[in-house]
C-alpha cells in the first residue's frame, strides 16, 4: 500500500529498531502528528504475566492528570441522594428503571455508565447490550460505587480503564498530540505507575516486557478503481496506518 508524503516524511524521523527514552518518544509522536484533526496518542504495554490465569489478571482505572482530550459523556443509574449527586456532578442523564428501559431499547449515546451497588441487580440485565461495547459498570473500574458524584467527576476529568487482553497487552489512550510531550509524559507516568502497583503477586520475572507509544490513523483507501467492468466500482476499504515508537518503561 502506498503512503502519502506526510507519512513518509514522518516515518523517516523514527528508527524502527531503536528503543527511545520516554520523553523523546513522546516528542516524536507530537512532531509526526500531521493530520488535520487532533490525533490520539496511545500506550501499549506488554506484561510478563499470563492472562489465562485468574491470579495474573491486571485491571484497574486511573485518572489522567491532564485528561484524555475527549468530551466524555457520562450517565448514571441511581436513586435518591445518589441521583442528585450525579446530576450536580454534571452527568448527561440520570435515572433508574426508566433509564434501564431506555438502554434496553437501544439508547447508547454515552461513553461511561456509573451506578450504585444496590442498582447492579437491575443493571446486570443489560449485560448483553453493554458488555460487548465495554460499557458495563464494574467495581474495579470505579463505576459501581456509593459515591456516584465522584465517579461522574472522575470520568469527565479523564478517568481511563486499563485491562490485560489475551495477548498480555494493555492498550490505553494517554491524550492528544496537541497536549505536547510534557503533559503526555505526566499522563504516561501516571498510567505506568498504576500498572506497576497492580502487579499480581503470582507474576514472576520481568513485569514490563515492552512498551510503545503510537498514533493510529484510519482512513479509507480505494484499493482498485474497478472490480471488473461488470461489477462496477469497488467500495473503499478502511486501512490503518500506524506510527509506533518503542521506549524503555519500568523494569
Amino acid at each position: 500500500m502506498k503512503h502519502g508524503k506526510k507519512y513518509i516524511d514522518a516515518a523517516k524521523l523514527i528508527e524502527n529498531n531503536k528503543t527511545y527514552d520516554p520523553t523523546e518518544a513522546l516528542e516524536l509522536c507530537c512532531k509526526t502528528a500531521t493530520a488535520k484533526f487532533d490525533e490520539t496518542v496511545e500506550l501499549h504495554v506488554r506484561l510478563g504475566v499470563d492472562s489465562r490465569h485468574a491470579d495474573q489478571q491486571v485491571r484497574g482505572a486511573v485518572v489522567l492528570p491532564n485528561g484524555t482530550g475527549k468530551n466524555v459523556r457520562v450517565i448514571a443509574i441511581a436513586k435518591g441522594d445518589a441521583a442528585k449527586a450525579a446530576e450536580a456532578a454534571g452527568a448527561q442523564e440520570v435515572g433508574d428503571d426508566d433509564l434501564i428501559a431506555k438502554i434496553a431499547g437501544g439508547y447508547l449515546d454515552f461513553d461511561v455508565l456509573v451506578t450504585t451497588p444496590d442498582m447492579m441487580g437491575r443493571v446486570g440485565r443489560l449485560g448483553k447490550v453493554l458488555g460487548p461495547r465495554g460499557l458495563m459498570p464494574n467495581p474495579k473500574a470505579g463505576t459501581v460505587t456509593p459515591d456516584v458524584g465522584k465517579a461522574v467527576t472522575d470520568a469527565k476529568a479523564g478517568k481511563i480503564e486499563y485491562r490485560l487482553d489475551k495477548q498480555n497487552i494493555i492498550h490505553v489512550p494517554i491524550g492528544k498530540a496537541s497536549f505536547g510531550a510534557e503533559k503526555l509524559m505526566t499522563n504516561l507516568d501516571t498510567v505506568l505507575d498504576a500498572i506497576a502497583k497492580a502487579k499480581p503477586a503470582a507474576a514472576k520475572g520481568q513485569y514490563f516486557k515492552s512498551s510503545k507509544v503510537e498514533i493510529p490513523q484510519t482512513f479509507p483507501v480505494l484499493q482498485e478503481r474497478y472490480h471488473r467492468h461488470h461489477h462496477g466500482p469497488r467500495r473503499p476499504r478502511c486501512y490503518q496506518q500506524v506510527r509506533r515508537i518503542s521506549f524503555s518503561a519500568l523494569s
